[in-house]
């Protein structure tokens, strides 16, 4: 079994086993701990995390073709929409210890989840609020590195934009997962994605990538921009 860097990512690795498949793993920030139910591989003393691309959308990304992966070891880095932590704690391995992910996330049971997760990382904040108002939590976040939105909601390039505008560094990034149904049950997942990324060009982003993430996620699709 070998382990090889997943393209050009830094802290994103292709576990190569003896059959010659190939799967996404990061290293494992809390060695021994799982957090979905992933398969643990050690190679050379090394613990790394598969990371399943139907289980999170940025995986399902990164596997279906985006180009560029803003999240490096060291960044800080807004996480809208953490849920229970599956995608966060990819995050939080692939940014190591110098880095941080705050974590906001509306609903109290998750977040409750989420809590007992982030005692294991120390490189994870729970943020329990409503990413629509950032406000709210600005006294908690630090100027990031990178924003990244995951929420159902029908306005979630607005929530991305006013996020970014509080709290994204000058040249940091955004990452959107949108998910059309969300928005628009009756207009195709391709019009939506194009509303969207309407939306975050007038708030003035570029959008660098868009990549749809049919069929691991259906009606989907993971928008990367700059500011």
């Amino acid at each position: 079994m070998n382990v090889k860097p997943y393209k050009s990512f830094k802290g994103i690795f292709n576990i190569i086993f003896p059959d010659g498949s190939r799967k996404i793993a990061t290293k494992n920030f809390a060695p021994g701990n799982k957090v979905y139910g992933e398969d643990l591989i050690t190679v050379k003393n090394i613990e790394y995390r598969l990371w399943e691309p139907s289980r999170s959308k940025l995986a399902a990304a990164i596997v279906k073709g985006l180009k560029t992966v803003p999240i490096v070891p060291g960044s800080k880095v807004l996480y809208l929409g953490a849920a229970s932590g599956t995608t966060p704690s990819h995050v939080s391995d692939i940014i190591g210890e110098k880095g941080m992910v705050f974590c906001v996330e509306f609903s109290a049971r998750s977040t409750r989840d989420l809590v007992f997760l982030c005692e294991k990382r120390s490189n994870m904040l729970p943020i329990l609020d409503d990413a629509r108002y950032p406000a709210n939590y600005h006294f908690l976040v630090d100027t990031v590195d990178v924003v990244y939105c995951d929420v159902a909601q029908p306005d979630q390039a607005k929530i991305i934009a006013d996020n970014a505008k509080t709290f994204l560094k000058k040249g940091g990034h955004v990452l959107l997962a949108i998910k059309a149904r969300s928005i628009d049950s009756s207009k195709k997942p391709s019009v939506i994605y194009k509303q969207q990324m309407t939306v975050l060009e007038d708030e003035g982003f570029e959008i660098l990538e868009a990549i749809d993430l049919h069929p691991l996620e259906k009606d989907h699709a993971m928008i990367l921009g700059k500011s």
